[in-house]
């Protein structure tokens, strides 16, 4: 059960990222493995039975990150995350584009909410599609998060614009990929067993949204999920 980060967790998390090598680290592994990553999972496995109990139809999945960053991409970077993340999903390989729910924590931040990540061109254009078709239906969900007042529509935007679409659909029209997120400086929250009934709270506001956009992936053939992902 989730008890709350703790200070140790924000004093690792900063460590990292001012000493990113592996003499620092290994000293440092024992912190890392109690203050960090079992709360994480702590937390991901508390939110994981709750949203299951949401959709006991739905083959759901847990996934924590990894503190080690993959060789191939450090790009000049150290070898070491300074931050953990965990989200709870269907698919395994074929995970990407599918709804998801999500938390981060960082040495200064931390988020969650529900969206989808490297999606397929032909996954974009459905959704483009059923908006196009029936708007109504994610004007009603866009209009439920806005009174909710606590998630907003993130994620990188095309410039030149994808078709015609009222006002108050663009942000979500305009997507590249698309989540529905919050996010804020750490607080007193995350050092309370708190913090697990409120994701919960905001992952159960959502469901509406995780319906919508599975029902517009499963609309689309396996083949062209696969395809080159949309740029």
């Amino acid at each position: 059960m989730f008890q709350g980060f703790t200070d140790a967790t924000v004093d690792f998390m900063w460590g990292i990222r001012f000493n990113n090598e592996r003499g620092w680290f290994m000293e440092h592994k024992q912190v890392y493995q109690e203050a960090l990553l079992q709360p994480v999972k702590e937390l991901g496995a508390e939110v994981y039975e709750a949203v299951h109990e949401m959709l006991p139809d739905e083959p759901l999945m847990l996934k924590v990150s990894r503190i080690y960053r993959d060789a191939r991409r450090l790009f000049g970077r150290g070898p070491y995350k300074d931050h953990l993340w965990w989200c709870i999903r269907t698919g395994d390989k074929d995970w990407t584009g599918r709804p998801t729910f999500w938390f981060e924590i960082a040495p200064e931040y931390y988020s969650f909410g529900l969206g989808f990540w490297a999606p397929a061109p032909a996954l974009m254009e459905a959704y483009r599609k059923r908006i196009d078709a029936h708007p109504e239906e994610l004007l009603a969900l866009s209009r439920q998060l806005e009174k909710d007042g606590v998630f907003s529509v993130q994620g990188p935007e095309y410039a030149r614009s994808r078709g015609e679409v009222c006002e108050e659909l663009r942000p979500w029209y305009q997507k590249k990929s698309l989540s529905v997120g919050w996010e804020g400086p750490l607080d007193e929250r995350i050092f309370s067993p708190q913090l697990a009934q409120d994701i919960i709270a905001g992952f159960k506001s959502l469901l509406p949204l995780y319906r919508y956009f599975s029902v517009i992936h499963a609309s689309v053939p396996t083949e062209q999920l696969e395809k080159n992902r949309d740029k």
